[in-house]
């Protein structure tokens, strides 16, 4: 497996490590921990760019050196983070990239090189403004990665036993791929898997809501779609179960956006995987305002956003 973590040094940064022994990753793979100096390096000894005046020379040559002087300390602080994921992933080859431009755009464009299965980022760099909206870095890679993204919350306490997480359950192929990927994942024995799955029941309005034949006809409608994700759960579970994880599912009439987050909350769980096509999403690419993007704002714990390449 290959991961590429964007590391800022700031304690969600710092939490998003400490997260990455709850992740189930197998015992070996390669990461790549890349850290981006928010700056622009002036070309250097360029004609075509510097006009011949000493005193625009002088002032870019200063600019320029205090570039690469943030460029260089970017380069250690990415290795402090590798250090970190070593301790955390022991049996991984981890490497560290200080780079520097738009934070969010260098970790993406590395990412389409490295071409990692997953991206893990912290909840909020030392911007951070609250729970309930993502920083403005993660939010970007979240909407504009290629694959899936973690977006990590660690614990003040690592519990070190079975895992609890949620699976955003519906009958996209994201959800499917959500699913697939916890079943493939290095769980410690008797972690425990809860898919859930938010439909929003069909309801009769106006001169409909007392009409007989249109009661039945949306009573129909609501019991084919729970007969539908009942069927799907079965199939989820038996492959969970398969993996030696013990699993269940919950049906709920609501708003998905905010009773996974809830749910998760209550159970106590340590992550929560959804598909990013999940719940209609037809764009995957494009999470603003998906419920991916909301579950992974506004919950408590670390979510894994699985994103399906090739619908």
């Amino acid at each position: 497996m290959k991961l590429l973590f964007a590391y800022d040094g700031s304690p969600c940064s710092e939490a998003a490590v400490d997260d990455l022994t709850q992740a189930g990753l197998p015992a070996e793979g390669e990461a790549l921990v890349i850290s981006v100096a928010e700056t622009w390096l002036p070309p250097k000894d360029n004609p075509d760019y510097m006009p011949e005046n000493s005193y625009v020379e002088k002032l870019a040559a200063h600019f320029r050196e205090k570039a690469e002087n943030l460029v260089s300390e970017t380069q250690k602080l990415a290795e402090r983070g590798a250090a970190r994921v070593r301790v955390a992933l022991p049996g991984w080859k981890v490497t560290a990239e200080g780079t520097y431009g738009s934070p969010a755009w260098e970790v993406i464009s590395r990412a389409d090189a490295f071409k990692p299965e997953l991206i893990v980022v912290g909840s909020h760099g030392y911007s951070a403004v609250g729970r309930l909206i993502l920083g403005s870095i993660s939010q970007k890679i979240l909407t504009e990665a290629h694959c899936s993204v973690r977006v990590a919350r660690g614990k003040v306490e690592v519990d070190k036993g079975p895992n609890r997480i949620v699976i955003g359950f519906d009958l996209s192929l994201g959800a499917q791929r959500a699913v697939e990927a916890v079943a493939a994942r290095t769980w410690p024995e008797g972690s425990v898997v809860r898919l859930v799955a938010v439909t929003e029941d069909v309801a009769a309005t106006g001169v409909g809501a007392v009409l007989p034949m249109v009661q039945e006809s949306v009573l129909e409608i609501n019991e084919a779609a729970n007969e539908a994700i009942t069927a799907a759960g079965k199939s989820a579970l038996e492959k969970l179960a398969s993996a030696g994880l013990d699993a269940s599912l919950e049906i709920l009439d609501g708003n998905p956006k905010s009773l996974i987050v809830e749910e998760a909350e209550k159970w106590g769980a340590d992550s929560i995987f959804v598909g990013a096509n999940a719940y209609g999403s037809r764009l995957e690419r494009f999470l603003i305002g998906s419920t991916s993007a909301a579950v992974a704002a506004r919950a408590h714990c670390s979510v894994e956003v699985v994103r399906v390449l090739d619908v």
